[in-house]
């Protein structure tokens, strides 16, 4: 039949059946609509896996896979010119800038920040304090993860903050939601005198890596990672999902001696468990390689279900930690490096009073000087007064802990005096009480919907009350946290509460209140607490950790014995009739 045709017309019918051909290749070649590619395939993969095994998403899941929250800015920007506040779906997303909307408890956003190893410079800080007094309240929060969080941002001001925020060059990206958290490191990196190793370049490096690459936001639940040089301030490495510890290794071994990284994984103190060590040590240039793995693993693997059972510390309860290692080498491509515990040189002690006062550094006629907050508030003029003093008298770095605190470094001895002066005209302090050392609280009910007390308010309460009535030479760590997220770690306090609802009639009224434990600890004496009173009232809750104080105080094997010592001889029914006897 070709005969019949013309040449045009036979030109014309090649290429007609040329198209139809790479058409054909083109479909068979091409993804399927159903395969999700980009840096949000990992995510999507797995909820596709959760779905098609007759998994049903949590509703966060939900939120994320139908509409990526760094799609969804010029929807923040329309709300913000709105003055309008989110709705639930929205109020997720945008954690993923770092802004919580927080009613009903307050009308209005938190904002918290991203501070690898907690180290921001003077200006920076004073900055912080210009962000707040012009779109927020007027002071501004150190948490628990060596960060800092501005309050009361109304819904027109959010942008002003987050766009603020980066002009200083700071941020507040992926400190919220299901995303990797503020990196924390050892506060007196680069000065302190026993530290092994620095520990600011590898926090710094691990920020830069999670901000720069998508894939890493959306994971199935919130990850905490943090870097410990062995310094003498704790940084509680081991309440995190990645603990990475700086340790010696010695001669005699399969690996070259020197300083490594000891890797630990599942901490999440809230559901009662420490990060575990794995035996595996890592040169520290190889830690945010080694992160990157392990995350992924956790991404394809964590469950999208049920966000109670959603951390990494489920994944590896479920798999063992020989398994979780496995599919973390498949996807590093080698072994990791494991020794035995023999192989570790003992790490230094930490100093529970090394976060307040005056303290030498490595650098001779240099110091750092930690600086007693009230419960982390500061106040716009004290922010800016320390912004000053670093800038003036100490190398113009603050360094936040996670004790709640912070840390002016670089003061020459000369100049010791009058800082500390300057300090105490600003209305803080350089010493504090061996109860103040250590008392931390979370924002509680005035600033969050999920706590069943008003945690700052009445931490003060306590301190002041017990103060003036027991005499105390070691620190004795007080932590109260609102709800059982336990953002204040009330399970490795020497003293915990968390807060809880306690029934006052048959009615079912209710007042705010604790749940008591006593006994925990962290670093080599890390344990759980352990329950020793429920239903405490807060307004009770004064008396009842004096009435605990002092049974500590008057039945300790000597002076010398620490309260967690005591605690962990002395049984519960013991020390209840201990602090029974107490109240007579």
């Amino acid at each position: 039949m070709s005969s019949d045709f013309s040449p045009d017309q036979k030109r014309y019918l090649e290429g007609f059946v040329s198209g139809l051909s790479a058409s054909r290749v083109a479909r068979t070649n091409a993804p399927s609509k159903s395969e999700p590619v980009g840096p949000d395939a990992i995510h999507l993969k797995a909820q596709d896996r959760t779905v098609a095994a007759g998994g049903k998403l949590n509703d966060q899941e939900k939120f994320k896979r139908d509409e990526h929250p760094f799609d969804a800015y010029p929807r923040l920007v329309k709300q913000a010119e709105n003055n309008e506040a989110p709705k639930p779906p929205d109020n997720f997303r945008w954690r993923y800038y770092g802004i919580f909307y927080v009613a009903p408890t307050q009308t209005s956003y938190m904002c918290r920040l991203r501070i690898p190893n907690g180290i921001l410079k003077h200006w920076q800080f004073a900055g912080v304090a210009d962000l707040a007094e012009n779109f927020g309240g007027p002071y501004a929060h150190v948490t628990t993860r060596a960060n800092l969080q501005i309050r009361e941002i109304e819904p027109k001001n959010a942008i002003n903050v987050i766009e603020g925020l980066q002009d200083l060059g700071l941020c507040s990206r992926g400190s919220g939601a299901d995303n990797i958290r503020n990196v924390t490191g050892t506060s007196t990196a680069g000065i302190d005198p026993q530290e092994i190793l620095d520990t600011r370049r590898y926090a710094r490096e691990w920020h830069f890596h999670i901000l720069n690459d998508r894939s890493l936001y959306g994971l199935p639940r919130k990850f905490n990672v943090a870097f410990d040089g062995a310094g003498r301030i704790a940084t509680l490495e081991e309440t995190n999902d990645i603990a990475f510890q700086a340790v010696e290794v010695l001669d005699g071994h399969d690996v070259e001696p020197g300083i490594y990284f000891r890797l630990a994984l599942g901490g999440i103190t809230g559901h009662k468990d420490f990060a575990r060590d794995t035996g595996v040590i890592l040169k520290p240039q190889e830690a945010t390689e080694v992160a990157d793995r392990i995350i992924r693993v956790f991404i394809e693997n964590g469950d999208r279900t049920n966000r109670n059972k959603a951390r990494l510390k489920y994944v590896l309860d479920s798999w063992g930690f020989d398994k979780f290692l496995a599919a973390v080498e498949e996807k590093l491509g080698r072994k990791l490096a494991r020794v035995p515990a023999e192989a570790i040189a003992p790490r230094p002690v930490y100093d529970r009073f090394a976060h307040i006062g005056v303290h030498p550094q490595k650098q001779a006629g240099l110091n750092w000087i930690g600086v007693a907050l009230k419960l982390g508030r500061l106040s716009l003029e004290q922010i800016r007064g320390l912004a000053k003093l670093a800038a003036d008298f100490g190398d113009g770095d603050i360094r936040l802990t996670v004790w709640q605190n912070l840390l002016i470094s670089g003061v020459a001895d000369a100049n010791v005096a009058t800082v500390t002066a300057a300090i105490e005209a600003l209305g803080l302090s350089t010493t504090t009480s061996a109860l103040r050392a250590g008392l931390i609280a979370c924002t509680g009910a005035t600033g969050c919907r999920f706590a069943a007390a008003h945690t700052k308010e009445n931490a003060d309460e306590i301190a002041a009350w017990c103060e003036e009535r027991v005499p105390l030479e070691t620190p004795v760590n007080i932590h109260l946290t609102g709800c059982h997220h336990s953002c204040a770690q009330h399970y490795i306090g020497d003293i915990g509460l968390i807060g809880a609802r306690v029934p006052i009639n048959e009615d079912g009224d209710t007042v705010d209140g604790y749940h008591l434990l006593v006994g925990g600890g962290f670093g080599t004496e890390a344990t759980m607490g352990r329950e020793l009173f429920q239903n405490v009232k807060a307004e009770d809750a004064p008396r009842i950790v004096e009435r605990v104080l002092k049974a500590y105080v008057n039945h300790r094997s000597s002076e010398d014995e620490t309260f967690i010592a005591f605690a962990r001889r002395t049984e519960i029914d013991a020390l209840k009739r201990m602090t029974e006897m107490e109240s007579v």
